[in-house]
């Protein structure tokens, strides 16, 4: 395999969803000890989210719970129930220019802001006859590690 010009180096998220967050909230909240970091929506992306987290400083992970904002609309953010998992990327723009060039598929939209200001993308859970290559069932996001989580990685090993 060529040079891959950019590393994985952690998880920086999974997403859960539902038909209704509150019920999300007990379980990731409540009742095993998440801490609520904060909240976004989007019309576009049909999702009302509580950010929960766990851990500390650059190894912290994200838990969203997401609901949609219109049960009838898509995206279904609700449906499957584990909507997606993020990874940090150290140079996320190397990583979409060199997935592309071997077949891999990307859902619309490109590099963008997520909901945690970082710049993000998605890989589509399917490929296609264009692109050979997808998350084979799974919505998987690339965000840009910002400075400190790329030193923190490098430390750890």
């Amino acid at each position: 395999m060529a040079h891959r010009p950019f590393r994985v180096l952690g998880i920086q998220q999974i997403a859960v969803g539902g038909l209704d967050k509150t019920r999300l909230r007990a379980l990731w909240i409540d009742a095993l000890g998440l801490e609520l970091h904060g909240d976004f929506q989007s019309e576009t992306e049909n999702v009302d989210e509580d950010i929960a987290v766990i851990g500390s400083g650059p190894f912290q992970v994200e838990v969203d719970l997401m609901q949609p904002l219109d049960p009838e609309k898509k995206p279904a953010v609700q449906n499957p129930p584990l909507n997606h998992v993020g990874l940090w990327v150290d140079d996320l723009p190397a990583a979409v220019d060199w997935l592309t060039a071997r077949g891999m598929r990307f859902t619309p939209g490109g590099i963008r802001k997520g909901a945690s200001g970082h710049d993000i993308c998605f890989i589509h859970p399917k490929s296609s006859d264009e692109f050979p290559i997808g998350g084979e069932g799974v919505l998987i996001e690339l965000v840009q590690a910002p400075p400190e989580v790329r030193r923190a990685f490098e430390r750890s090993g």
